[in-house]
């Protein structure tokens, strides 16, 4: 399996993403390809005495820029790491991709460069997030801040074959996230949603307002990319909340004791909230996995971020979603 990797997406690149890679290469069994500037890779892998033998390297002159419009990506930033990693993924040189970069700017290369599934309407970035009982994936957190009802439908449908094949969950319960449990509640688009969720190929569970997502009844929860994004933004800002006000706690002679005593209870929480945990957000819909790994990605990040990326490939997501929507073309 090659995982397509590139090298200069990110605050941390290319060291960060270097030592990940050179990681899974050695832990999950990957062959990696980098993009980007093949001289600078070798130069930082010399300086840290890092083993890059045997990665392939896709030759990319420039980085594509996080303030760039994402179309751009299309003419000026053609021969940027990002571009070229999506442009080897439509042909066919890895398995899937991994970009630390422009959030945008994947979003826009993946859906003109790389291609979306036959019948997808619109790919959907979907992140995992924690809860009381379980991860949940949320899409789309962004890619498309307006949405028809049947939309929604395909988020949840391919919401819950990542699920499936990923996090090996046989029935994935899905939510649709409204301002009300009600059948009866939401706007326009939630109302047709909800009808068309009835009758579609997943485990529709109803309506989940806000409050209801910590405490994991959920594990896909679907809703347009504006809702989704400031459901996320809250949900990463409650994270950084936690984080000080533990710090807080636990500091001084009196904490630091009090520490010692719930120190497992404390990592288990700390490892729940880390988003460096699950790699990234995949970008759904797309004819082969991308994941978006977060700007800030460390080297476990990274890592995890690819192991991620085996695990769609390991599990045929991608033809998972082609079937159901199939199954549903030929029920029509």
């Amino acid at each position: 399996m090659k995982i397509i990797v590139d090298a200069f997406g990110g605050d941390n690149a290319p060291l960060e993403v270097i030592k990940g890679c050179q990681l899974a290469k050695q832990e999950l069994q990957v062959d990696i390809i980098l993009t980007g500037d093949e001289t600078k890779i070798k130069q930082v892998a010399t300086q840290e005495n890092l083993d890059i033998a045997g990665f392939e390297i896709l030759q990319a002159d420039e980085i594509f820029d996080i303030h760039a419009q994402p179309a751009s990506i299309l003419r000026e930033g053609k021969n940027t790491s990002l571009a070229v990693g999506l442009q080897a993924l439509r042909d066919g040189k890895g398995d899937a991709f991994v970009s630390a970069g422009s959030t945008g700017g994947l979003v826009t290369g993946a859906t003109l460069l790389t291609k979306r599934i036959k019948g997808i309407k619109r790919p959907a970035l979907a992140p995992m997030l924690p809860s009381n009982r379980n991860k949940f994936i949320l899409l789309d957190a962004g890619a498309n801040t307006e949405c028809r009802a049947d939309m929604l439908v395909q988020f949840a449908i391919m919401g819950t074959a990542y699920m499936k094949c990923v996090k090996h969950i046989a029935h994935p319960r899905v939510g649709l996230l409204n301002i009300g449990a009600e059948e009866t509640k939401g706007r326009e688009q939630e109302l047709q949603a909800y009808e068309l969720l009835k009758n579609a190929p997943i485990n529709f569970i109803g309506n989940a307002e806000a409050r209801e997502l910590p405490e994991g009844n959920y594990d896909v929860i679907v809703c347009d990319g504006f809702s989704g994004n400031i459901t996320l933004k809250l949900y990463e800002g409650m994270g950084a909340l936690f984080r000080d006000n533990l710090k807080n706690w636990f500091s001084g002679v009196k904490g630091k004791l009090s520490a010692l005593l719930l120190l497992n209870k404390i990592k288990d929480f700390q490892k729940l909230m880390d988003y460096k945990e699950e790699g990234g957000a995949i970008l759904l819909g797309i004819a082969y996995p991308v994941i978006k790994a977060h700007g800030s990605s460390d080297a476990k990040a990274f890592y995890n971020a690819i192991r991620q990326a085996k695990k769609c490939v390991d599990g045929n997501m991608i033809s998972v979603i082609t079937d159901i929507l199939e199954s549903m073309k030929g029920g029509n």
